[in-house]
């Protein structure tokens, strides 16, 4: 998606950025990815707005691919899912609801955005001149982010990268089957880890550090309800497989931040910390 802002941009830098979101979200949750766009604004020396624009979008992508996911649940379980989960066939149509309403949102701000910039500019200039100018820049930018998907090739690249994740996913839940022998208990496939992931990912919609709490309530709920594990079993596989990825996105966080700040250090370029990335740059007052 940034490859319309910036097409060089460095993989290390995206990266290091998505990893230090997940650890600042295991910690606050959702301002990691606003960090994820203060550290690769600083990074890549571009307008860390227009990084919060396309981290906008790719949510609204995520929130969408694991909506289809979960219809794809529907469909490949033996019985009929919304039977055994009452409330997710309510949650889904609430939940393409939303994705329709952002959709429309953002494509009419990328419409109409001498429009509502002009709009944004004259309510604003009444409490203050510089206030709107500086209002205007903002928004641009952020619009900016918001159009950064330009051709087919960026659709076709987001399309496989998101069915790539959405797999690498289901193929994290089912390993974690075999981690607690849970095959020997009941009949686990690849289906039935494809149908855990995408119901325990609701989790995320939740506010709180990393899922926690949330994901293990969602996770034990599948296992018991609609496959039959005992509470224990179930339980135990909830907190090992979020004590993995918690420790892993924490861990990764920090390392990850330590080995760019060398790199950069090694260029003749300052480090960045969680401080550093807060004050403003000439790139956002552009």
């Amino acid at each position: 998606m940034l490859d319309s802002v910036k097409p060089d941009i460095s993989k290390n830098h995206l990266f290091g950025s998505v990893m230090v979101s997940y650890g600042v979200s295991c910690i606050i949750p959702r301002l990691g990815e606003v960090y994820r766009g203060l550290f690769l604004g600083k990074w890549e020396n571009i307008s860390r707005t227009t990084v919060i624009g396309t981290i906008v979008v790719e949510r609204i992508i995520d929130v969408t691919f694991f909506a289809f996911a979960s219809l794809v649940s529907v469909s490949v379980y033996s019985g009929n899912l919304y039977e055994e989960i009452p409330w997710l066939q309510t949650l889904l149509v609430t939940g393409f609801g939303f994705i329709f309403f952002a959709v429309v949102i953002v494509l009419l701000l990328v419409k109409f955005q001498r429009g509502f910039a002009t709009i944004l500019v004259k309510l604003s200039a009444k409490i203050s001149v510089k206030f709107s100018e500086k209002l205007k820049s903002l928004f641009e930018t952020l619009i900016e982010g918001f159009s950064s998907i330009k051709n087919w090739r960026h659709v076709f690249g987001i399309l496989l990268g998101s069915l790539a994740i959405m797999l690498l996913y289901a193929l994290n839940t089912y390993v974690g089957f075999f981690m607690l022998d849970m095959h020997d208990a009941a009949d686990v496939n690849f289906a039935a880890a494809w149908i855990v992931m995408t119901i325990s990912s609701f989790g995320s919609l939740i506010p709180t550090p990393g899922g926690l709490g949330s994901y293990h309530v969602l996770a034990i709920f599948v296992l018991t309800k609609v496959y039959g594990f005992d509470a224990d079993s179930s339980g135990a596989y909830a907190i090992l497989t979020h004590f993995i990825s918690y420790v892993a996105f924490l861990v990764s966080s920090v390392l990850i931040l330590f080995y760019l700040n060398l790199q950069r250090a090694k260029q003749g370029l300052p480090k960045e910390t969680f401080l550093s990335v807060l004050k403003s740059s000439n790139t956002d007052s552009k």
